[in-house]
């Protein structure tokens, strides 16, 4: 891919946005590229979590590409954002832990496509924020649903409509982000992703599927899910090898 690189490793994918003479933007060719590598990944039965970061040491991901989206009519547009809503709800819904490894700007699309990842991790310079009312625009890729899901409602209209830009100690008080890392984020996100493999993948996975599912719906019936996700878990060896270890006091051979 021209745009978009792969690569894997003991069982971690890495997926790099590689533009970085224009800061990582998205514009069609990329978001169809990161599709076709979040499809590679859903494949890979080896892969348990993935690694979603940019290329260079500028930007996760600036933006969308303004260049491309300046001359599109409202059926252009409405298109456009339909097609990166749809490949972030892929990042959200996929059945492995996808960790967003922040090295640089996360604005518009780019902090979007943070959002649609589990677990969001910042380098001290990295900057947040949806600033696309400065260009006459709403936020397109799910910027106005997740945003306030993770910061509240209030918040998230007020950095929507001032178009705001935040530092990572900012986003990590507002709950936007997980962790900042003084240091080398790529490091610092493999460090997390290796914690994750350590532990059941089917009981990560199932977890995932509950909080993610639990969420898009009303207590009673997430608590219903939960209780299915948990009894799940009985049926495999990883859960008999994990209650063994523990009482034979010793770590689980997962």
């Amino acid at each position: 891919m021209a745009t978009v690189l792969l690569s894997k490793q003991d069982s971690v994918a890495l997926i790099t946005i590689n533009r970085p003479e224009v800061l990582n933007a998205l514009n069609t060719e990329v978001l169809k590229e990161l599709d076709a590598a979040i499809e590679d990944v859903k494949a890979d039965n080896e892969v348990k979590v993935v690694i979603i970061t940019g290329g260079g040491n500028k930007a996760f991901v600036a933006g969308a590409d303004i260049a491309q989206m300046k001359t599109m009519t409202i059926n252009e547009a409405y298109e456009f954002a339909k097609l990166g809503q749809n490949i972030f709800a892929k990042i959200e819904t996929l059945s492995k832990i996808v960790i967003a490894a922040v090295n640089g700007f996360a604005l518009g699309g780019g902090c979007e496509l943070a959002m649609a990842c589990d677990i969001r991790i910042a380098a001290e310079n990295a900057k947040f924020g949806q600033p696309e009312v400065n260009l006459g625009i709403t936020p397109g890729f799910g910027g106005t649903q997740r945003l306030p899901r993770l910061v509240g409602k209030g918040k998230a209209i007020e950095l929507i409509t001032t178009a705001d830009t935040i530092s990572a100690n900012d986003a990590l008080q507002l709950g936007l982000i997980n962790k900042v890392v003084n240091g080398d984020v790529m490091a610092a996100a493999k460090e997390m992703a290796r914690k994750i493999l350590s532990k059941g993948n089917y009981a990560v996975r199932y977890a995932k599927l509950a909080v993610h599912n639990g969420l898009q719906t009303d207590i009673q019936t997430a608590l219903a899910y939960e209780a299915s996700m948990f009894s799940l878990c009985f049926g495999n060896e990883e859960q008999k090898e994990g209650m063994t270890a523990f009482l034979e006091k010793r770590k689980p051979k997962f």
